[in-house]
């Protein structure tokens, strides 16, 4: 599966400043990682965030966010975000923001 390298590119810009970032390609897409733990990714032309069972439910209600169910089974914590919620900047940022602040409650691995 080919993913949005425009949209990767993005996300990169968007985390430049995260110390210790590293891309994965995996799954046929690419995700990033901070301190070891996966943050976010592009699968397709989809976003995929790593919020945290905690604000799930609340980033569920945002427009143009689904559970992310890549096995065929709800994934809690996980979402895709369709491009139109990512159109713009800052609303791409809006989308990272939870899943970094998610990440950085985790243990490095």
């Amino acid at each position: 599966m080919a993913f949005d390298e425009t949209l990767a590119e993005r996300v990169r810009r968007a985390l430049a400043d995260q110390r210790g970032l590293v891309e994965k390609r995996m799954f046929g897409g690419v995700a990033f990682m901070l301190r070891g733990n996966m943050c976010c990714g592009v699968l397709g032309n989809d976003l995929v965030v790593r919020v945290g069972p905690g604000a799930h439910e609340t980033e569920l209600k945002r427009p143009f966010a689904r559970v992310m169910d890549f096995t065929h089974r709800p994934m809690k914590g996980y979402l895709y975000v369709a491009p139109k919620g990512v159109a713009t900047a800052a609303a791409l940022r809006s989308r990272l923001k939870p899943a970094v602040a998610f990440v950085a409650t985790l243990p490095r691995k």
